[in-house]
């Protein structure tokens, strides 16, 4: 299934750092947080929302699992 039907992008902006977190839509629960640049906030959540509409959800946890912050992110 593909990881945007069991998953939501929710983007918070603050002053600081914006707030950059997926949720698990059955139970409701933070499943990926990061605390983002605004600078930096808008090429990391565009990452997000093109592998939560392109990778299967197993895929997608595993591929962001492992990404700490958008340093992280090939170029």
């Amino acid at each position: 299934m593909r990881a945007k039907t069991e998953l939501r992008l929710v983007h918070t902006r603050h002053r600081d750092a914006d707030q950059v977190e997926v949720v698990e839509i059955a139970s409701g629960e933070s499943i990926l947080l990061w605390d983002v640049l605004p600078r930096d906030a808008k090429r990391f959540v565009r990452a997000l929302r093109l592998d939560l509409d392109g990778l299967q959800a197993e895929e997608f946890l595993a591929r962001w699992g492992a990404i700490a912050s958008p340093a992280d992110l090939p170029r």
